[in-house]
């Protein structure tokens, strides 16, 4: 199976200009985001829910627990909100009613939590209107763990944050490229 494209600093630029031009654009660009800097699968952004990304007050929270319904393994993770999304979900977040907590975080045109595989084609059309032939919504996860192990992070410590069970799982997510091998 092919591997989702890892996308660079410029190439996510283009991406969230494009969603400017969208439809939805403040919804698509913060998920656009959510899938960069906090590495989650398409599965697991459809899934969240307000009270998982802020506290009542509004406040967008600094981390919080996928529950294991949430995600494709089964397994609860921590999730690490950096401060590029925290400023994004906050500006996302600042109009919306938080009086109920368990509304999506991201609703579908339907006005529900989107599905899995709507969420998954949302990636795709905004990929494939930005020229990307293999970018999919693994694009944004990949890019996350290829940055953090590109900074030295263990692979123990990015088989934690990315979910997996087996460290080997999250090797296959490192991109290697021409300047780490320099």
């Amino acid at each position: 199976m092919r591997q989702a494209q890892t996308l660079t600093d410029a190439q996510l630029r283009r991406v969230l200009h494009y969603c400017r031009s969208r439809r939805h654009p403040l919804r698509d660009e913060t998920i656009i985001l959510t899938s960069f800097y906090a590495g989650l699968r398409a599965i697991e952004i459809a899934a969240l829910k307000l009270g998982d990304v802020f506290h009542p007050d509004g406040k967008v929270r600094e981390q919080f627990t996928l529950e294991s319904n949430q995600t494709k393994g089964g397994q609860r993770r921590t999730v690490f909100i950096n401060k590029r999304l925290s400023k994004a979900l906050f500006e996302y977040g600042f109009d919306k009613n938080l009086s109920n907590l368990d509304r999506p975080l991201f609703v579908s045109q339907k006005g529900g939590h989107f599905s899995a595989n709507t969420m998954c084609q949302l990636f795709l059309d905004i990929y494939k209107n930005c020229g990307f032939r293999d970018a999919s919504s693994h694009s944004g996860r990949r890019t996350y763990i290829t940055r953090l192990a590109n900074k030295g992070v263990s692979v123990r410590i990015l088989a934690a944050l990315a979910g997996h069970a087996h460290i080997s799982t999250t090797q296959r997510y490192i991109d290697v490229n021409a300047d780490q091998m320099k």
